[in-house]
């Protein structure tokens, strides 16, 4: 477990950065995969060459200074999310974009769309996904709906040879996790009340289980709450980056 002191010294993004920072790993047949971290929710893999945008949000980044998209995945249809900008920078007649049917009717990306939903496994030429359930239980608005309904939205497990990343997109401690098997990195959220409090995010990791985890879409959460409620949990390294 990284202290504390190691952690607040990592780097962060800065809105409409065109540097971003980033970590890489390495897969049982030397594969890499170099996760950078764009803010918010906001993500961007490159997986032995090939560029996966998730969530792309142009109030974040400037995309025009960032690589072209093979794939892109959207978890849910929200603008924070779903951004048209951001999608027109990234697409090229090659890019694939999966995402949720209610992602599909709102948006004018229809060339090489895909709906994905809870459950679907998907093989592509260069990795798997599965999409999982991302959803409120406890979390809702006046009108007592959900803020994120069930079924709306999607998270993605992507299979890069024998790692496994968990994007949870927005979501509570969700019983569907205890079955999602063998979890790597997870990128989870914690930012009331749209997703997570802080214990709800000690839930979560107890049923993942992760060897990774990276608490994004943070909002104003303190941070150091995170750190002391997972200190008893060795067997999972949090790791702070700037994903406010």
């Amino acid at each position: 477990m990284k202290t504390i002191a190691v952690l607040l010294l990592l780097a962060c993004v800065g809105i409409k950065s065109s540097a971003q920072s980033y970590d890489d790993f390495t897969t049982q047949n030397e594969s890499r995969l170099r996760i950078s971290f764009i803010g918010h929710g906001t993500l961007m893999f490159d997986w032995n060459g090939k560029i996966i945008h998730i969530d792309p949000w142009s109030a974040l980044a400037n995309y025009d200074t960032l690589p072209k998209a093979d794939y892109v995945f959207v978890t849910h249809h929200h603008g924070d999310h779903l951004d048209s900008v951001a999608l027109s920078k990234v697409f090229t007649l090659d890019t694939k974009i999966y995402w949720s049917k209610t992602c599909s009717k709102q948006s004018r990306f229809k060339a090489n769309a895909f709906i994905v939903a809870n459950s679907d496994t998907t093989e592509t030429p260069d990795f798997s996904f599965i999409a999982v359930p991302a959803y409120n239980i406890v979390n809702k608005r006046n009108n007592g709906m959900p803020f994120h309904p069930r079924g709306e939205g999607n998270g993605y497990i992507f299979i890069f040879d024998n790692l496994r990343v968990y994007v949870a997109g927005d979501t509570e401690d969700i019983p569907e996790m205890k079955s999602f098997g063998s979890i790597d990195i997870a990128f989870l959220p914690v930012n009331l009340p749209y997703t997570m409090s802080p214990e709800m995010f000690k839930s979560a990791v107890l049923m993942l289980k992760p060897k990774i985890v990276y608490p994004y879409h943070t909002g104003k959460t303190n941070l150091n709450d995170l750190i002391d409620l997972l200190s008893g949990i060795k067997s999972t390294e949090i790791r702070i980056r700037s994903l406010q």
